[in-house]
């Protein structure tokens, strides 16, 4: 897989700034305004992209209130058919050509997650930079080749998949000819508890997959984003709400826009302490070292006194002689006099 990717005008890489999406799902509330002040929102907290999904009830699941199209999995939306949930919970299609063109104009990208072939051509005609295959569809193969033979980015998430899922997920899109994927690790459970992340897996997932990671979380707080970051994400994403209070079908587990920014300036914090490997000292280390432990004298001597434990020591600062000739010391004799505080120095040993 390819481990330099473009998406729009955005270059995801090892060495990039890791490319951070505010994903909107359903809470804009079916209201148009609201969509648009959330990926105003997404702009000033500093993310990347803004995602949104593209599908109705009907091309997502069947209109059937039968026992296995019930929400009985003890999660926020049990209680209701998924029909009924996807009804509430879709972005109108007559709205996203024109999110597209606002989201844009901020400098974001802008892309979605389909969820059937319709969508997909939909999403094409739009001309998206990159298409995001959701926890759920990593097990649907033909839309995967579909996605995956557009050529453009595709970013799958793990949330519900075993091993054998996001094997075959990524054969698909390699048999589609498309070597950009990036793989997304998520834990599908709303709001995510911190136990269930796993976050080891995004090295072995990138080694395993030769390809690049990142993280779709659904964790309250930015903790587990900044962790994902330092092992290796280089796509971050979370949902984003205007406020919590407002309701909606995916509010409770999404952040506001003070923790987006919040979680955004942390990246970035974290980005610069990760740096690189290296063992050299910066001016500031160097000038510290100034400050380390070395050999004096420690009570006034005569000449031809003999060096003890007791008027050698090893102390701050580093004026005097490496700490590793202390033994070489002991037991020579001073080849001069000296006073308490001086550093030691070859020419104060007598080796006759």
């Amino acid at each position: 897989m390819n481990r330099k990717i473009r998406l729009g005008n955005h270059i995801i890489s090892e060495d990039s700034p890791v490319f951070v999406v505010a994903e909107m799902s359903a809470n804009h509330n079916m209201e148009f305004d609201r969509a648009v002040a959330i990926i105003q929102a997404a702009k000033d907290a500093g993310a990347d992209a803004v995602k949104i999904q593209t599908y109705t009830a009907d091309t997502i699941t069947l209109d059937c209130d039968a026992p296995c199209f019930q929400i009985t999995q003890g999660t926020l939306w049990d209680g209701t058919t998924l029909h009924e949930l996807y009804k509430t919970a879709y972005t109108p299609w007559e709205w996203q050509g024109r999110l597209k063109e606002i989201a844009e104009g901020m400098g974001l990208e802008f892309f979605s997650s389909p969820f059937d072939f319709s969508s997909v051509d939909f999403l094409e005609a739009m001309d998206v930079p990159a298409y995001k295959v959701a926890s759920f569809e990593i097990t649907d193969i033909p839309l995967i080749k579909k996605i995956a033979g557009k050529k453009k980015p595709v970013i799958m998430a793990t949330g519900v998949a075993h091993l054998s899922d996001i094997e075959l997920a990524v054969r698909a899109c390699r048999e589609a000819g498309n070597e950009d994927v990036i793989l997304l690790k998520c834990t599908s459970a709303y709001p995510t508890p911190y136990e269930d992340v796993n976050l080891r897996t995004i090295p072995s997932m990138g080694d395993t997959f030769d390809c690049l990671t990142g993280l779709s979380d659904h964790t309250m707080g930015n903790a587990v984003a900044g962790a994902a970051v330092a092992l290796g994400a280089r796509m971050v994403e979370k949902h984003l709400t205007l406020r919590r209070s407002d309701g909606g079908p995916d509010s409770a587990f999404s952040m506001e826009p003070e923790e987006f920014k919040e979680m955004v300036d942390n990246i970035r914090k974290i980005e610069l302490a990760l740096g690189k490997v290296s063992y050299d000292l910066s001016p500031g280390q160097q000038r510290e070292r100034e400050h380390c432990r070395s050999l004096f004298v420690a009570k006034d001597m005569k000449a031809g006194e003999v060096f003890t434990p007791e008027n050698l020591r090893s102390v701050r600062p580093a004026d005097g002689l490496h700490t590793m000739y202390y033994e070489d010391i002991l037991g020579k004799r001073i080849a001069r006099d000296a006073v308490l505080g001086t550093p030691m120095s070859w020419d104060l040993v007598d080796f006759r």
